[in-house]
């Protein structure tokens, strides 16, 4: 079980240690119910905390054990041994994937306890891999798979609840909290339609919509940061001058929220700049920062890289 989570959850993502997030000057260790904490370092904190339940979640970034990538044809799926994908939990057999060109099945073997999207089965289930559709789940114990298309690829993503990664998670360190690195920038507009070439850690090029680009002075430098569109926000994959040291080698994310109508501004609060999921888990596809966005600054805010530097994609 994940023994403590509640607890790491309070110290880590709530209290002010000093790796952690903002220490009073007297070293005294400040909480959400400390008085003098700022707005700010209340919003913070509290995005701290759901960042670390969405991240420990039962099947989260954490719980990732597998990342097969599937040819054409068939493959067995269960806790013994001999099956071409041995899972952690459930049934010897839990039946097997039939992988033909782009599209995927389950089919469930006899009398095997395993849910497709929650129901329990004895027909084949067809596993739609397109991103812009509900991904369906299979599930038996504490294991779950999921099927991805990554380019022209199909690939099982396998998560287990008892994942060592995950069960083991020894919490989240961050930079103190630092008001001088929650920036209003500029918010420059692309010409519609433009794309932005995004490299991934497989090596596959990616293109993604790129409305703009958000431009910000720090010490008389002025800085730039390319965009994704993700919506009502905004997605930037960056690094800096502490990428590989302090923070994440690899480069970090942030949201921003688009700007409000009529405005040119964009709040960039890099306090909230985190850690992609391939820093915790050598079973991601995490996007690396485009040469655009590798900034000559260091960026001391936001979160730390996990100890060891992270996982090795």
């Amino acid at each position: 079980m994940f023994t403590g989570a509640r607890e790491r959850l309070i110290f880590l993502g709530l209290l002010c240690a000093a790796v952690l997030s903002g220490c009073a000057s007297d070293g005294v260790v400040r909480g959400l119910d400390d008085p003098f904490l700022s707005a700010h370092e209340v919003e913070v904190l509290e995005w701290r905390e759901r960042r670390l339940n969405r991240l420990a979640e039962p099947y989260g970034w954490l719980s990732l054990v597998a990342l097969e990538f599937l040819a054409d044809g068939e493959y067995r799926v269960g806790t013994a041994d001999d099956n071409e994908i041995v899972v952690g939990s459930g049934p010897a057999r839990w039946g097997s994937i039939q992988v033909v060109g782009s599209e995927a099945w389950f089919v469930t073997a006899p009398g095997a306890a395993v849910r497709v999207d929650g129901l329990l089965i004895a027909e084949a289930a067809m596993l739609p891999a397109s991103d812009d559709r509900p991904a369906t789940t299979v599930e038996a114990g504490t294991v779950q798979m999921q099927m991805l298309e990554r380019g022209d690829r199909l690939a099982l993503r396998v998560r287990d609840s008892e994942a060592e990664t995950r069960t083991g998670f020894a919490g989240l360190d961050y930079f103190p909290i630092a008001r001088d690195w929650r920036i209003e920038a500029r918010w420059r507009e692309h010409s519609e339609g433009r794309y932005l070439l995004v490299a991934n850690v497989l090596g596959e090029l990616v293109r993604e919509p790129n409305p703009g680009w958000a431009e910000f002075e720090v010490d008389g430098r002025s800085f730039g940061l390319e965009a994704v569109d993700a919506g009502d926000q905004l997605f930037f994959i960056f690094a800096d001058r502490t990428s590989g040291r302090e923070s994440y080698g690899l480069g970090r994310f942030l949201y921003a929220d688009k700007p409000a109508p009529g405005s040119s501004v964009v709040l960039l609060d890099f306090n909230k700049a985190y850690n992609p999921p391939c820093a915790f888990t050598a079973y991601s596809t995490c996007p690396l920062p485009p040469p655009e966005n590798r900034l000559d600054i260091r960026i001391e805010a936001g979160e730390l890289a996990p100890p060891g530097g992270g996982m090795t994609p």
